[in-house]
């Protein structure tokens, strides 16, 4: 069945639910994050095997710095220990790591932990996984505005130079194609502040199944429906021109 699906070649996620996930289950929200994090290491290799060439996941947005003081402790333990062991795996695996969101909040050991995880994997040819860390959608987008104002007052651009995609190149996703399939676990139906620009024409799949339970079962769903789907650009089919 696989062979005859329109397999998406960059898949968003909103990882949703651990914390629900996990009281269900009458464990603290921690453990919840921890095996979500065994989840996105599980869907790396799914991901891949179905064919798809780019994986972006939300993994802290920046509104998560308002959650309870102990959880966002927990998670950035649970950040640190991901990155450590992530270049191992993705040079196995042949991944291209990336992260994206600001990053100067980020305590100086996370920061020279990404560094070192992209700058390892940087050559490597197979899948791009791409990390929110930090992220939000309209921070980026400030973000880029900033830039963008900044070469106008130098003198560097004008006003009319200011095109879509200059925008698109000064945004954190500037290496990546737009999503063209953006999942959402846990049953919520909302796009949380994550790739607003990018997720223009993007399809949306939401699903009940929380992001711990979310596994190549889930994702091969996903991508079925997604295969269904007449993508239109601005009233045209996808691939016409």
């Amino acid at each position: 069945m696989e062979e005859n699906l329109n397999i998406p070649a960059h898949v968003a996620i909103i990882l949703d639910g651990n914390g629900r996930w996990a009281k269900q289950k009458g464990m603290p929200r921690n453990y919840g994050h921890m095996q979500g994090a065994k989840a996105v290491e599980d869907i790396l290799v799914d991901a891949r095997d179905l064919g798809i060439k780019y994986l972006t996941v939300y993994a802290f947005s920046t509104e998560n710095w308002n959650r309870p003081e102990a959880e966002v402790s927990a998670l950035m333990t649970i950040l640190r220990n991901y990155l450590k062991t992530s270049i191992k795996k993705s040079m196995k695996n042949n991944v291209r790591c990336r992260v994206i969101g600001e990053r100067s909040k980020l305590s100086d050991d996370i920061q020279a932990a990404i560094k070192e995880l992209e700058d390892a994997t940087k050559d490597n040819t197979g899948l791009t996984f791409t990390i929110a860390i930090n992220y939000g959608s309209r921070d980026e987008i400030r973000r880029a505005v900033r830039k963008i104002a900044d070469k106008a007052v130098s003198g560097e651009i004008s006003a009319d130079d200011i095109t879509e995609e200059m925008i698109s190149k000064n945004l954190d996703t500037d290496f990546l194609p737009d999503p063209d399939l953006l999942i959402r676990t846990c049953n919520e139906q909302r796009i949380s502040n994550f790739l607003l620009w990018q997720c223009a024409y993007t399809e949306f799949y939401y699903t009940p199944v929380a992001w711990p339970d979310f596994n190549k079962e889930e994702l091969l769903k996903a991508v079925e429906s997604y295969s269904t789907r007449n993508r239109k650009f601005g009233g045209l089919k996808e691939g016409q021109q």
